[in-house]
């Protein structure tokens, strides 16, 4: 059973006690996630996560958003990612603007900036809430090229450009299908050079300020937009002089455009919006149907 409440504004629900789960969906350019405000990481397992994100027998998403106390002082919280799957990445760039936006509803923050603790650091994010437009800008800190690499697979050879956002990507500017995609994203994703696992990028650059992307997400598939994708491939399109530093390029996912800039110092700026969807309960564990 679900209760839900649909509105532009997060209502509060209840503290999640050990009876029903209080949840909060989001979207960020289509790429959608359950938050839940915990106390401790174990609040929702991985088993959990992957049924609320089953779009079928759950409530859908592409991965939960553990909300919980910060370990930094002076941080407003703690963002925790589970992808649909039950991976657990190191960093969610949309996740992020969701998670900032809830927090600072929450707060009654309209114009300010709150920082997070993430697994890949300490991320600050700029908010701009005023007629509710929940955009949100995010310092993503260094992100980087690190290395290029061919991989053959089964004669079908990739050369990609690998980049760190505080997780792993792989790029291309190979032109491809959506049937491409499908095929060669998992292969990438799980294959033998990136024993952890990588997104995988697929990109066109239509100019120095214009990119098209799809990104095949580690532990989830293709999504509508993958924040820290858009900006190791402006990292990777800066190293390799597709595009100018210090200048904001429009990437164009599936869902929408995210503005990214890399900074003097290397930090990618990612500005892009976050929208409530709906709120709700869901019990934590229901019998089978027979």
């Amino acid at each position: 059973m679900v209760g839900l409440e649909s509105s532009a504004r997060a209502g509060q629900l209840a503290p999640n006690d050990g009876g029903d789960l209080g949840f909060y969906k989001y979207e960020g350019l289509g790429n959608d996630f359950v938050v839940v405000e915990a106390e401790r990481t174990d609040a929702v397992s991985v088993e959990r996560a992957r049924e609320l994100c089953d779009r079928r027998l759950g409530i859908g998403a592409d991965g939960v958003l553990l909300v919980l106390p910060a370990k930094t002082s002076g941080a407003a919280g703690r963002m925790v990612v589970i992808n649909a799957d039950g991976s657990i990445p190191e960093m969610c760039g949309n996740g992020l603007r969701c998670v900032a936006l809830h927090v600072a509803r929450t707060r009654g923050v309209i114009d300010g900036t709150l920082t997070f603790d993430t697994d890949a650091g300490v991320k600050p994010c700029t908010i701009d809430d005023r007629d509710e437009r929940g955009l949100i800008t995010v310092d993503m800190g260094v992100v980087r090229w690190t290395e290029d690499v061919r991989l053959d697979l089964d004669g079908d050879v990739w050369e990609l450009s690998l980049g760190d956002a505080g997780n792993p990507h792989a790029i291309t500017r190979r032109a491809a299908s959506m049937d491409d995609i499908r095929r060669i994203g998992p292969r990438v994703e799980k294959h033998p050079r990136f024993p952890a696992g990588t997104n995988v990028e697929f990109a066109v650059v239509r100019s120095p300020t214009e990119i098209d992307l799809v990104v095949w997400e580690r532990g989830v598939g293709i999504t509508q937009a993958c924040g820290t994708g858009a900006c190791a491939t402006v990292a990777v399109a800066v190293e390799k002089g597709w595009s100018p530093a210090n200048t904001e390029v429009a990437v164009k996912l599936p869902g929408g455009v995210l503005h990214i800039r890399l900074d003097a110092k290397g930090h990618a700026i990612m500005r892009g919006p976050a929208r409530h969807v709906f709120s709700g309960r869901v019990a934590t564990r229901e019998a089978a149907p027979r």
